[in-house]
């Protein structure tokens, strides 16, 4: 498998990463699809020479004249994370549907970049006045801090709080990471081990000592009773990790495997 190059933009890494683990993905279908939407837009804001206004249209026709908008309800949560699929029915997790707009602001010259906020990916669009724009990818709506303190506090606990670095733009490779990370535990939880498999070489690849990467691969390999590999996996998280209280869970895992493979041999 090819080293996916996380410097590229976000939609560019989302394509080259999809070409490789789904054999089913048509790459030419997708680039048509963000050409398409890319004229379009071009025409929708020509009419706009202010910045601001130029990106109030744009999130106007993305999410009320296109009708993009959050994936809720969609069984399986690795669907609203495909880009074929969100462009396909315009439903989609924050990170997919941001990376689209993302696409469209970067060819339409818009300062908007990600920032991976402790609950969720939104974006942020800077200004030459130094005004600062934050936007939820899920439905276009401007995001204040107040709201965002709540969402932090709801999420991760009432003494929590934001701060200035909660809000910096993220680079390519950050995001590209959260994309990874949330789609291997997807694909673990609707046991689709083949594709999760897939992500978990990316990740390993891009972090190859990583013992928590290597452990989730070994987690993998043992749900497609690969159990010689999984096992070597497994043992190198609790031997570099002997503190985790999970390494006493993995443990008994490896023990379950030794046992299987001693009864089946």
């Amino acid at each position: 498998m090819a080293p996916i190059d996380t410097q590229r933009s976000l939609s560019e890494a989302m394509i080259a990463l999809t070409v490789q683990v789904r054999e089913d993905f048509s790459e030419s279908w997708v680039r048509d699809q963000l050409a398409s939407l890319l004229v379009e837009a071009k025409s929708y804001i020509a009419c706009e020479s202010n910045p601001d206004m130029r990106l109030e249209r744009l999130l106007e026709l993305f999410f009320k004249k296109w009708g993009f908008a959050s994936s809720g309800g969609v069984y399986r949560l690795s669907e609203a994370l495909w880009l074929d699929n969100v462009l396909k029915h315009r439903r989609g997790s924050a990170v997919s549907l941001g990376a689209i707009l993302l696409y469209l602001s970067e060819h339409l010259d818009l300062p908007l970049f990600p920032v991976i906020f402790p609950t969720q990916l939104i974006l942020r669009a800077d200004w030459v006045d130094g005004e600062m724009w934050l936007i939820n990818p899920f439905n276009g709506d401007t995001l204040d801090e107040h709201t965002l303190d709540v969402w932090v506090k709801g999420t991760i606990g009432p003494s929590s709080g934001i701060d200035d670095v909660d809000l910096e733009p993220a680079s390519p490779e950050e995001v590209i990471r959260k994309l990874l990370e949330t789609l291997k535990v997807s694909l673990m939880e609707e046991n689709q081990m083949e594709l999760a498999l897939q992500i978990s070489k990316v990740l390993v690849a891009l972090d190859p000592d990583d013992p928590y990467e290597i452990r989730d691969r070994g987690l993998i390999y043992a749900q497609l009773e690969c159990e010689h590999i999984a096992l070597t996996d497994l043992a190198y998280f609790v031997e570099q990790c002997p503190e985790d209280p999970v390494s006493e869970m993995i443990k008994i895992q490896m023990h379950t495997i030794e046992y299987k493979s001693f009864t089946l041999h």
